[in-house]
């Protein structure tokens, strides 16, 4: 072998072994947090402003993990946005987002209306709802544990009273579920002065519902006593899987932003059907299972056993026994 091609091999393999020294420093674990960690140098004096930790459509109730302080250059601060030392993020907290916000973007104090303000309730609502009003008994309020933001189902509860003499039938059926509530006795937020959740009872629930709900509602409080049932929030996903079974507002093609929004409407969409009802006889066995039939139609004209002769004059009709006179 001659020297040159010596030469060659030599090169080639330095530039293997520098190649792969290389290599293992950028994927070693302490590169990394090394290189996160310079990055993460901030100047002490570089302003803090609040963002949206994820997307915020408009209608959104806020919570604590709703947004964050993150640092910002000083060039691109506007006088609208809210900047850490100077804003209290807890008095956010139960605001209604009036523009959508996007994950990242800095919140600012047109996009969100805060509780109280004129506006409110409408700019909780989502596009297409309607808010109503019903009334509740505190036993059928979950003790004041249904708090702004909550979903829950509702029940009628009434007695119907048929044409006989007996006891009215007991019933007891949910009549619409998955129901997001606005507010609670004109309350829109959910903490108190401290941070912490106030816990009251109230007789007033507003909900969110379609205009054709609305009309539901407001015929049923005529028939009866309404209570309301909290609902869990593991009960949002059997809700989307019944509706993928069911087939309906599937989107068409594999289109994973499609199927996110499919699923985020699938939660949010009250639910008008599969109805449920408990009857007094399914508590107590005394009570009924039916409605009271009407009692027999007492009559004055003879029964007639045996053989007989229907005789027709014009349009009245008689029953006659046959051997009769």
């Amino acid at each position: 072998m001659d020297a040159k091609k010596i030469v060659l091999l030599i090169g080639a393999l330095v530039i293997a072994v520098a190649t792969a020294l290389l290599a293992r420093n950028m994927l070693s674990p302490g590169g990394a947090p090394q290189a996160a960690a310079s990055a993460m140098q901030v100047d002490a004096s570089t302003p803090h402003v609040l963002v949206a930790t994820k997307a915020l459509p408009v209608g959104t109730i806020l919570d604590a993990e709703s947004f964050r302080f993150q640092p910002w250059p000083k060039d691109l601060v506007e006088q609208a946005y809210y900047l850490k030392g100077k804003a209290d993020p807890a008095k956010l907290a139960g605001s209604v987002v009036r523009n959508a916000i996007t994950a990242g973007q800095p919140l600012t104090q047109g996009s969100v209306v805060m509780p109280g303000d004129r506006g409110f309730l409408a700019a909780a609502l989502t596009p297409g709802m309607r808010a109503v009003t019903v009334p509740v008994q505190l036993a059928a309020s979950v003790a004041g544990f249904i708090f702004p933001g909550d979903r829950v189902d509702m029940m009628l509860t009434q007695s119907v009273v048929g044409g006989g003499d007996g006891e009215p039938l007991k019933v007891s059926e949910t009549i619409l579920r998955n129901l997001r509530v606005l507010a609670t006795d004109q309350r829109t937020d959910v903490m108190g002065d401290d941070g912490k959740p106030i816990v009251q009872p109230y007789s007033n629930v507003t909900l969110e519902v379609t205009p054709k709900l609305a009309e539901k509602i407001a015929v049923s409080q005529t028939l009866g006593s309404l209570s309301l049932a909290l609902r869990s929030m593991a009960d949002t996903p059997a809700d989307i899987d019944a509706a993928i079974a069911s087939g309906a507002d599937l989107p068409d093609g594999n289109d994973p932003a499609a199927e996110k929004r499919m699923l985020a409407k699938i939660a949010t969409t009250p639910i008008d059907s599969r109805s449920t009802y408990v009857t007094g006889a399914d508590v107590s066995r005394y009570q009924r299972r039916t409605v009271p039939s009407k009692p027999p139609v007492a009559t004055d004209k003879p029964v007639v056993t045996g053989p007989s002769v229907r005789i027709a004059r014009g349009a009245n009709v008689t029953v006659e026994p046959v051997g009769g006179k």
